[in-house]
């Protein structure tokens, strides 16, 4: 039987403890600076003390909160990467690091052979366009890419082109993390003018999790809901679910077809760690996701052009499919897709890992009340903060693991108030509850926000962004 710690079972990876003393010394803190009752703050010490115990028992070192174990492998037994000797760990469905820092991006660029996006493809962008890059690309937050200059030369030579992204539809509540790319994808679609697909696999979330058919197709649903809400231009935007659409579509089932028949067993074996053991719904279903990078997998929108190029921006960890469909693509006779990279958006607990659906306490939901966002931020989000007042005030925070002020660096726009917070910050002025203050409130609003537009979008509405149809863009 397990060991239970206050009523729950004790964790017993190093990870898992690793994140149980992190949430800890937050409680602690927080009861501090609340002036909570002093049996209360011992309490809460005592247990923070046993947990660490455990944790040198576990790992045969002592706790540092820059140095998360390396030892433990993510639970995606067979597949290819590890964070061994301090590497970073990141595929299609686990991202882990062993920096408090999160993902080490430059080195992610090499391992992916991506490019960087510098100033000069900002400056260019902004050329383009007229008007200022979008804070994402400004603070590095879509960090790399796949010829994107492609995509700037066909703009500028008033050659067609599209938006391609997605979203897999594990749970009927998004997160806030969620929104990272459709909030950026409307943005393109707007400056550019394009038209946009938005694949939802609801096929892959039934291969991959407990699920049935029916509730998969219902999170998809309810997923476009929140994705609508976002503000994407109907005339413009097609959302399709892979169990809906694959059915219908002879365009898009037939690159499927071409897709996997130049795609090898031991190729995706090697790409994204499938074992003989994996059900073969798995080892086909990449060709599913880059049959959107194909402007004939939409007859109704492209008739039966196959010379539009795809751009996809989605986080670093799809790439691995959008490599496979690049590499495809010649072999085909298609244009390769380019792409957009982001950074994750890290879990309420710290950068080791991005937020995730399946974690309450590690995500702030679209659904969250206002009472729900405030708990959440200052209960949960890892500080970077100093042990005490005085020791803060004296050395500073640090902003690099400081989870509160990343989060602001995505959703708070103005760059002059985000630089005097950094600034405040990093030399004591301001203190951890009132960087958290800022935080919810930047969040509280852009949440209920979001939940007003998403309570006006209907069922009708949902049907026709996903009927089938010619979209409104201006190439012919």
């Amino acid at each position: 039987m397990a060991d239970v710690l206050n009523g729950e079972p004790s964790p017993s990876t190093p990870m898992e403890l690793f994140k149980s003393i992190t949430a800890q010394g937050e409680i602690v803190r927080s009861l501090k600076a609340e002036k909570a009752p002093k049996d209360e703050i011992d309490s809460a010490v005592k247990q923070l003390l046993s947990l660490k115990i455990n944790y040198k028992e576990v790992t045969g070192q002592e706790y540092s909160a820059d140095s998360p174990p390396t030892n433990s492998r993510p639970d995606n037994s067979g597949e290819p990467g590890t964070t061994e000797g301090g590497e970073d760990f990141v595929d299609p469905w686990t991202v882990q690091t062993s920096s408090a820092k999160g993902i080490d991006y430059d080195k992610l660029i090499v391992r992916f052979g991506s490019s960087k996006i510098d100033k000069p493809l900002i400056d260019r962008i902004e050329r383009v366009i007229g008007q200022k890059a979008h804070h994402f690309l400004r603070r590095g937050i879509f960090f790399s890419h796949r010829d994107m200059s492609n995509i700037l030369d066909a703009y500028e030579n008033k050659k067609p082109f599209y938006l391609y992204t997605g979203r897999g539809p594990s749970s009927e509540a998004m997160h806030v993390g969620h929104l990272i790319p459709f909030i950026f994808t409307k943005w393109l679609q707007d400056v550019f003018n394009v038209p946009l697909v938005i694949q939802m696999t609801d096929d892959e979330k039934y291969l991959w999790k407990e699920l049935t058919l029916e509730q998969a197709y219902g999170y998809t649903i309810e997923n476009a809901k929140d994705i609508i809400a976002c503000g994407f231009d109907i005339n413009k935007t097609f959302i399709f679910s892979d169990l809906e659409y694959m059915g219908s579509s002879p365009g898009f089932y037939k690159n499927v077809v071409k897709i996997q028949k130049h795609v090898t067993f031991n190729q995706v074996k090697g790409i994204f760690g499938f074992t003989d053991s994996d059900c073969i719904g798995k080892i086909s279903f990449p060709a599913i996701q880059a049959a959107p990078s194909f402007s004939n997998s939409f007859p109704q929108i492209f008739k039966d052009r196959t010379d539009i190029q795809c751009l996809i921006p989605c986080a670093i960890d799809q790439d691995p499919y959008f490599r496979m469909t690049r590499d495809v693509a010649p072999r085909i006779g298609y244009p390769k897709p380019a792409l957009l990279h982001s950074t994750f958006f890290p879990a309420l607990q710290g950068a080791q890992t991005k937020m995730s659906a399946s974690d309450p306490n590690s995500s702030i939901f679209l659904t969250d009340t206002a009472k729900q966002i405030k708990n959440k931020v200052n209960k949960h989000a890892f500080s970077g903060g100093k042990d005490t007042i005085e020791e803060h005030r004296h050395l500073g925070g640090n902003c690099d693991i400081d989870v509160s002020f990343m989060y602001l660096t995505f959703f708070l726009e103005d760059d002059d108030k985000l630089e005097q917070i950094r600034q405040d910050y990093t030399s004591g002025a301001m203190l951890t509850g009132e960087l958290k203050k800022t935080l919810i409130e930047v969040l509280q609003p852009l949440i209920a926000n979001h939940q007003a537009r998403r309570s006006e979008v209907t069922e009708e509405i949902v049907k026709q962004f996903m009927t089938p149809r010619k979209l409104s863009y201006d190439f012919q």
